[in-house]
């Protein structure tokens, strides 16, 4: 058997994953105590990981708080606004 002359190497590729920015960023939103409020953002990457903090605690859905998400666009609703949501 003839000894190869080609050899084989391997590729490897790596990707370096951008991370999601700001492509219209929160605004001020005025609402009413006892009403609901809806801030809004759109980001650079579909469906990135999105974390709602209010100073440094994390918000979480439930009765008060819902997130919503769909593609670029990310919503927070804050529903029974009290002063404190400021």
């Amino acid at each position: 058997s003839q000894a190869s002359a080609y050899s084989r190497s391997k590729s490897y590729f790596y990707f370096v994953a951008l991370p999601a920015l700001f492509k219209q960023e929160l605004q001020d939103t005025e609402a009413k105590e006892g009403g609901t409020a809806t801030l809004r953002c759109e980001l650079t990457k579909p469906k990135a990981p999105v974390e709602w903090r209010k100073g440094d605690v994390t918000l979480y859905p439930g009765l008060k708080y819902e997130m919503r998400q769909q593609g670029c666009a990310v919503e927070l609703v804050i529903y029974d606004l009290e002063v404190e949501d400021s």
